[in-house]
């Protein structure tokens, strides 16, 4: 079976996948992703336990990363908008880096990677956004999809 891309019909025009005919299951993907930053720039931020002038970072970064995961559908535009069961997003310092996860779960049609990434990606914007005063040499690095299962085919990294 030769692999297509889905959002593009036969004749060549984008497209929304039609998912009428598959059978709801349940899904579940996990994307991570880091936040790099300057060695001195990081053990400041260490030392305040990531608090600055606007807030907590870490769960600023979280709630920002929770609502982009519920609005993926309206950022992405050939997304489906999608019932969400579950959404948890962890994000652990590790100098000079801020991890961070996204897991999303739900019972549907199609799967839940792009939400995932989604969550991962609003909440490093969002560290980024609360930390620049300190240095714009900050990094967003190594978005990606580390595992996802439901639907044809599972992955795992």
């Amino acid at each position: 079976m030769k692999k297509q891309l889905s959002h593009i019909s036969e004749s060549g025009d984008l497209q929304m996948v039609d998912v009428t005919d598959k059978i709801s299951s349940a899904r579940v993907a996990t994307a991570s992703g880091k936040v790099i930053f300057p060695p001195a720039v990081f053990v400041e931020l260490e030392a305040l336990g990531f608090v600055g002038t606007k807030g907590s970072i870490i769960q600023t970064a979280v709630i920002a990363g929770i609502q982009a995961v519920k609005r993926t559908a309206d950022l992405i535009p050939l997304c489906h908008a999608l019932s969400l069961s579950k959404i948890d997003i962890q994000i652990e310092p590790e100098a000079p880096v801020l991890h961070i996860q996204c897991t999303v779960k739900c019972t549907e049609k199609t799967g839940v990677e792009m939400e995932a990434l989604t969550g991962v990606s609003v909440s490093a914007l969002t560290v980024y956004d609360m930390c620049k005063a300190l240095s714009h040499d900050i990094q967003i690095s190594d978005i990606r999809l580390e595992q996802k299962t439901g639907g044809k085919n599972d992955f795992k990294r």
